[in-house]
């Protein structure tokens, strides 16, 4: 039987990631070439810098509600953003490495059964990962024109409101600002996205692992012949598979806590400042949108999370 390509259904994850910066070749260290000189100056830029004026803002409008509010739940998300990449960027290697330990012996499927529970775990992740981006997609086109939408472009307003070391209201400059504007929030939102679904394909791997290794369980029971080695097998593939969650904990343990924490307040902050606009505006759409894009996060987590956890009793029930 041909070997299975567990990396073929997270290859668009992997795609998006590198087209901001953030998957270099080799085993996940950035070395001194062109990608990487792209990559600092493409997340300094369009991260950095772009959370940056926006939090500086906060300091100039803190004293009317309503612009607070639309400051700060926009600029919490990107602090977080920039958080995970931290994270991201520090445990690369680690990833890496989970990676090249999917295409071990012990990780693949023994028969046609075995290929299609993993793949009917990944085709899962797949339509969630084009899921989550129809919330965020629709978040970030009605943010991106709603100045267009309200026709509020024509008194030079900006997406989100920032503070910038020159007068953004005037031309060109004003075109210029509201272009970077647009390309910092997508930049975010596809780093941003790209981990989140990221994290849940590392449960996916394990959730799949965990039916595999059910399944062989289950078949031991009627083997009559090479009982022992075959039982010797399913202890070391489950010793690996242990081995590997642990190195998956490790990744993205800090990245789910601030999610957690940051969604909660953003949450808050969204629905609070639904009550500030208008019924039905492209600005009330966008805020809705992004709740459920928000809602669509932590559903990540926590679903392909329980997933993992039915899947050990299933283990334990066949043992």
């Amino acid at each position: 039987m041909n070997r299975f390509d567990w990396k073929a259904a997270t290859r668009i994850n992997t795609l998006m990631l590198k087209s901001v910066g953030l998957w270099p070749e080799g085993d996940g260290t950035y070395a001194f070439n062109i990608y990487t000189i792209y990559a600092i100056i493409s997340i300094n830029l369009f991260v950095t810098a772009h959370t940056l004026f926006q939090g500086i803002n906060i300091v100039f409008v803190y004293s009317n509600l309503e612009a607070l509010a639309e400051t700060i739940f926009v600029t919490l998300s990107e602090i977080l953003v920039i958080i995970k990449i931290y994270c991201y960027v520090q445990n690369l290697k680690l990833l890496k490495k989970l990676k090249v330990d999917l295409d071990c012996d012990l990780f693949q499927p023994k028969n046609q059964d075995q290929v299609l529970l993993a793949d009917t775990s990944l085709k899962m992740w797949r339509m969630t990962y084009f899921g989550f981006w129809f919330p965020s997609a629709a978040t970030l086109t009605l943010w991106s024109i709603f100045p267009i939408l309200d026709r509020t472009v024509k008194k030079h307003r900006l997406p989100f409101s920032a503070w910038y070391p020159y007068d953004a209201k005037i031309s060109p400059l004003y075109e210029i600002t509201y272009l970077y504007q647009v390309i910092g929030i997508w930049f975010l939102s596809v780093a941003n996205i790209n981990i989140d679904t990221l994290i849940s394909a590392l449960m996916v791997y394990v959730g799949a692992q965990c039916d595999i290794l059910s399944h062989e369980l289950s078949i031991l029971k009627s083997e009559n012949q090479n009982f022992g080695e075959k039982f010797i097998i399913c202890i070391r593939h489950h010793q690996h598979l242990l081995s590997f969650a642990t190195d998956c904990n490790s990744f993205f343990n800090f990245i789910v806590l601030g999610q957690f924490f940051t969604s909660a307040i953003s949450t808050a902050v969204t629905m609070f400042h639904l009550t500030l606009v208008a019924p039905f505006s492209s600005e009330f759409y966008s805020l809705l949108f992004f709740a459920s894009a928000i809602t669509t996060q932590l559903f990540l987590y926590c679903w392909f999370g329980n997933e993992v956890e039915f899947k050990v009793r299933i283990i334990i029930i066949n043992i």
